[in-house]
């Protein structure tokens, strides 16, 4: 090796991650970041002051360009999704309009640690530093993402807690039976002063007509047509209904006065992604929480509707009051209706076996039937119910306290959840112990399998459990509902009801001979 080896150090002469000249005056441009995570009045003031001080700020120093000050308002800082302000900068940023971003700390950055380090990386790639004036951090320094992740760290942890506790307090305030709706349009109420629902009178006619329509047999489809037709305007203030509008008015208990709390819940708090909630969570059920714009019999008899049409592989077209109520005594499909001489004066609906003409060997035997002459049928037979009215509400009044009691369902059903509760607790602590302490795994998975298995079994008789209540209290919802209408009416009709066809029919058989049998919802049957 030469004895006279000498090393000579060659300055640096442009920037690492600018490429600009050391000795270059170019100014920096630079533009600062303003965010606030709600867009309550008291953030309001933090907001304005945060765009006016970062603008002075960088417009006082000779050294820097004002570029823009980006801004967000009302939204989180878990995520960069929603955040336009941030995405616009960031998108700005890589085509070379910003040099230097100044903010006043790594939670108005972002609370998610992924989130924060990616973009700070994808900045410092592209040349462009991150300035965090709380915290004295300079993207650039050798030691500043070191400091970052530790800050976003404790930053995401502290959105964590803020997260549980709102939570938690929410809980509290659902658990106490206080009422709050989540959103600022919802048909037939206004939010009140305390976040409660208020009676809307004008919109609480349309919720009415809605339920009127779908119980004179039209379809949410059907009723949303209706109501675009005549220019109703929806719970958000769109003039186009769709049925999904209309059949969550039709299965929405706040209609009737009370209010099922905490039908969703926020499964993640970095994505804020909500999930409906099916038994993960507590729900909380209010009654008679504020003023009711269906009664309950009509609510009830809404939801046996509902259920009654989505079963079977029979089609309920909707477009009428008697659609999906006369049974052909033929086949045992439904009749529709059908035009004949739907182009000259002679034009008339008449009712049919839908599957009349399906199979080409055999026809179904069964007649055509007039709309009128089963309105009129319909009065003979109700009229038959209505004389023995007395007689057959106490023979109701005898069914729902003799076959349709639900305590001892109910009791079992406690008892099988407290069961899954217990054995649930118990499959977390051999897993924690399982954890914590060395075991023989061979005893650890037999014990686990164990548990695992009799949760299963519990789980299992629990489903049928709910089955078996569900159907019970359906069934006694609308012998109740029965009981209700037969109470209402005072003597015999003389002219058809569409009211009691709602709510005393259950379906009518039409047979080859001509008879038409009209089944009423308490079993009963009477010749029309």
């Amino acid at each position: 090796m030469a004895a006279n080896r000498k090393v000579q150090t060659i300055p640096a002469t442009l920037g690492r991650f600018t490429s600009a000249p050391i000795t270059s005056t170019h100014k920096r441009k630079v533009a600062g970041y303003a965010r606030v995570s709600t867009d309550h009045d008291d953030q309001f003031s933090s907001y304005t002051a945060q765009v006016d001080y970062y603008t002075n700020y960088i417009k006082s120093r000779n050294d820097w360009e004002f570029v823009n000050v980006y801004t967000d308002e009302g939204i989180t800082g878990t995520s960069t999704k929603r955040r336009e302000g941030f995405k616009r900068m960031i998108a700005d940023a890589l085509d070379g309009k910003i040099d230097l971003i100044v903010t006043k700390s790594v939670s108005r950055f972002a609370r998610n640690t992924v989130d924060s380090l990616t973009t700070i990386r994808q900045l410092k790639e592209n040349g462009t530093e991150v300035y965090f004036e709380k915290e004295n951090i300079w993207t650039f320094d050798a030691k500043g993402e070191v400091l970052i992740t530790i800050m976003s760290s404790l930053a995401q942890e502290e959105n964590r807690s803020i997260s549980e506790n709102c939570t938690w307090g929410q809980r509290k305030r659902f658990a106490d039976g206080k009422v709050t709706v989540p959103f600022k349009h919802f048909l037939g109420y206004d939010r009140g002063k305390d976040g409660n629902l208020v009676l809307n009178k004008a919109q609480a006619e349309v919720v009415k007509r809605i339920y009127a329509m779908f119980l004179r047999g039209m379809t949410p489809h059907t009723i949303a047509r209706k109501l675009t037709e005549g220019k109703i305007k929806t719970p958000a203030g769109c003039d186009t209904w769709s049925g999904g509008s209309v059949r969550s008015i039709l299965s929405n208990e706040k209609y009737k006065g009370d209010a099922l709390l905490q039908k969703t819940f926020c499964e993640d708090f970095l994505t804020k992604k909500m999930k409906i909630n099916q038994g993960e969570v507590p729900q909380y059920y209010v009654e008679n929480n504020h003023e009711a714009i269906i009664d309950p019999q009509t609510f009830d008899m809404v939801q046996a509707e509902l259920a009654r049409r989505k079963e079977g592989n029979n089609h309920h077209s909707g477009i009428h009051l008697l659609s999906h109520k006369i049974k052909c005594g033929d086949c045992g499909g439904w009749y529709g209706s059908k035009v004949w001489h739907s182009n000259d004066k002679f034009r008339r609906i008449v009712w049919q076996c839908n599957n009349k003409y399906k199979n080409k060997d055999k026809h179904c035997t069964t007649p055509y039937l007039d709309e009128n002459q089963i309105k009129e049928r319909f009065t003979i037979a109700v009229n038959k119910l209505l004389a023995g009215s007395s007689s057959a509400i106490r023979a109701c009044e005898a069914a729902l306290s003799a076959t349709l009691d639900t305590s001892e369902l109910e009791q079992k059903q406690q008892n099988l959840l407290a069961e899954m509760q217990t054995l649930d607790s118990a499959l977390r602590q051999l897993i924690h112990r399982n954890a914590t302490t060395a075991q023989d795994q061979n005893e650890y998975r037999k014990s686990y399998d164990e548990i695992a298995q009799k949760f299963s079994s519990a789980e299992e008789q629990k489903k049928l459990v709910d089955k078996k209540l569900s159907d019970l209290l359906k069934h006694r919802n609308i012998i109740e509902n029965f009981i209700s209408k037969l109470k209402e009416q005072n003597g015999q009709i003389s002219e058809f009801s569409e009211n009691l066809w709602c709510g005393l029919l259950d379906y009518v058989t039409a047979y080859t001979d001509g008879r038409l049998v009209f089944r009423f919802k308490n079993g009963s049957e009477f010749l029309g």
